[in-house]
C-alpha cells in the first residue's frame, strides 16, 4: 500500500476508487441489528462487556482535579455497593488533567487517554498540535484521542490530512519507544483518530476518511468527539467496522473502532455490540478492540445490572452523578 500514498494524486485516486457507498441499504442493515432480541443471560453478559469498554471522559472547561480524581474512582469502582462489576477500559481527559489521573488511577490497569491537537475543533497549526501530544504522552498518557483538520480533509487535501496523523503517531511515541500495537506494552501511546463524522457530509467521505487514517497508522478510528449535534449514529459506525475488516483483509493491520456521543442507554450499547459481533466477530469484542466515547453510559449500565441482579430498578439516585 506505500505506493497509495506516494503523492497527493495518487492517494486521491485510491480514497475515489473505493466502492461508493449504498445508503440506504447500510441504513436498513443498521436498522435491522437494532432489532436483535437479547436474552436475559446474554444481556447481563453484554452490560459486562459494555462496561468495560467505556472511556469514562470529563472533557469541560470546568474540570478540576477533584472532578478527575472522583471520575477515577468510579471507574475502578463503578459500584461500590458490588465488587463485581467490572471496571471501565480508560478515564479520558484533556491533557492539563493527564498527570491527576494517572495519579488516581495507580496501578489498576485503566488506561489514561487524553485529547490532543487543539481538541475538538482541531484549529490550530501542526506545531502546536505537536506539542499537545507529546505533552500529554510525557504527563503518562496512554492513549491520544487526536481530531482530523475536517476543513483541510471536505478541501480535498488528503495527502496533508495524511501526513499530519503520521506526525501525531510519531508524537505518541517515547523516547527509545516503539508503538503499544507492535509491542503490547506502554512504550508509546496509542493514537485513535477522530473524524467529527456529523460534519463530513457524505457516508463515501467516512469509508474515505477511515482508510485514509488507518493507512496513516491510526490504532483506533473514533466518530466524534461529541462536542457537536450529530454524533456516533448506527449507520456511521457500521460503515466504519466494514472498513476496518477490509483494511485487515487488504492489509492484514487489524483497526480498533470508538463511537463516541449520544450513547447514553443500555439498550443502545447493546445494539453497537451486535453490530459488531456480526460484522466483525468475537475478536472485536474486547476493550482492546472496541471502545464507547461516554460519559453518561455507564450510569444507566449499572441501573439495568442492579435490575438483573435485584429485580428491582434502583432509579438514578442510586448512582453517582458524573
Amino acid at each position: 500500500m506505500a505506493d497509495v500514498t506516494a503523492s497527493d494524486g495518487a492517494l486521491r485516486r485510491f480514497l475515489h476508487g473505493l466502492p461508493g457507498v449504498d445508503a440506504v441499504g447500510l441504513q436498513a442493515r443498521a436498522a435491522t441489528l437494532g432489532t436483535r432480541s437479547i436474552k436475559t443471560t446474554a444481556k447481563a453478559y453484554a452490560i459486562d462487556l459494555a462496561m468495560s469498554m467505556i472511556d469514562l471522559t470529563t472533557l469541560e472547561g470546568a474540570d478540576t482535579p477533584g472532578k478527575v480524581r472522583a471520575l477515577c474512582a468510579k471507574g475502578v469502582h463503578p459500584d461500590p455497593t458490588d465488587r463485581t462489576a467490572p471496571k471501565v477500559a480508560a478515564i479520558c481527559v484533556y491533557p492539563d488533567m493527564v498527570g491527576v489521573a494517572k495519579e488516581a488511577l495507580g496501578d489498576s490497569g485503566i488506561h489514561v487517554a487524553s485529547v490532543a491537537t487543539a481538541f475538538p475543533a482541531g484549529r490550530a497549526a501542526l506545531p502546536v498540535k505537536l506539542a499537545d501530544t507529546r505533552d500529554a504522552v510525557a504527563a503518562g498518557a496512554d492513549e491520544i484521542d487526536m481530531v482530523i483538520d475536517r476543513g483541510a480533509f471536505l478541501s480535498g487535501r488528503y495527502l496533508e490530512v495524511f501526513e499530519e496523523i503520521k506526525a501525531v503517531k510519531e508524537a505518541c511515541a517515547r523516547p527509545g519507544g516503539t508503538s503499544q500495537s507492535e509491542t503490547g506494552g506502554g512504550s508509546a501511546a496509542h493514537l485513535k483518530v477522530i473524524f467529527e463524522t456529523g460534519e463530513l457530509e457524505t457516508y463515501d467521505n467516512v469509508r474515505r476518511v477511515s482508510w485514509l487514517s488507518m493507512l496513516a497508522g491510526a490504532d483506533f478510528i473514533k466518530t466524534s468527539t461529541g462536542k457537536v449535534a450529530v454524533n456516533a449514529t448506527p449507520p456511521v459506525t457500521l460503515l466504519m467496522l466494514e472498513a476496518v475488516r477490509d483494511f485487515r483483509a487488504t492489509t492484514g493491520v487489524q483497526v480498533g473502532v470508538k463511537p463516541a456521543g449520544g450513547i447514553r442507554t443500555t439498550k443502545d450499547a447493546i445494539k453497537y455490540l451486535v453490530m459488531v459481533n456480526e460484522t466483525l466477530g468475537e475478536e472485536w469484542l474486547t476493550a482492546d478492540w472496541f471502545r464507547f466515547g461516554a460519559s453518561s453510559l455507564l450510569n444507566d449500565l449499572l441501573m439495568q445490572r442492579q435490575k438483573l441482579s435485584t429485580g428491582r430498578y434502583s432509579g438514578p439516585d442510586y448512582v453517582t452523578v458524573d
